[in-house]
């Protein structure tokens, strides 16, 4: 019998980043939205090798972190759910 492969890491928005997202112009949005992906993938690396994920802790668990995305008016915080293998996005602010 053989091991099933751990599957990848995954992204959830909360209600309200999901519609500040569908508020954003579709450009914008759309990097947003593959900036999320590329970093569920980069966190689920990190705490698989036992590192600290990416941005700046807010919390003394290790759970929540906050990240500004370069070069782009929003900012967004996040939290790291190892058991379910997902990080989910609470908080995201976009300035206009």
């Amino acid at each position: 019998m053989t091991a099933q492969p751990r599957r990848g890491w995954a992204v959830w928005t909360e209600e309200i980043p999901a519609q500040t997202l569908l508020d954003m112009p579709p450009d914008l949005s759309k990097k947003v939205v593959n900036f999320l992906s590329a970093l569920a993938l980069e966190v689920g690396g990190a705490i698989d090798r036992d590192r600290p994920p990416p941005g700046d802790p807010m919390d003394d668990l290790g759970a929540r972190y906050s990240l500004q995305i370069g070069g782009e008016p929003i900012v967004f915080e996040y939290v790291v759910l190892p058991e379910l293998r997902e990080i989910r996005v609470p908080v995201l602010v976009w300035f206009r």
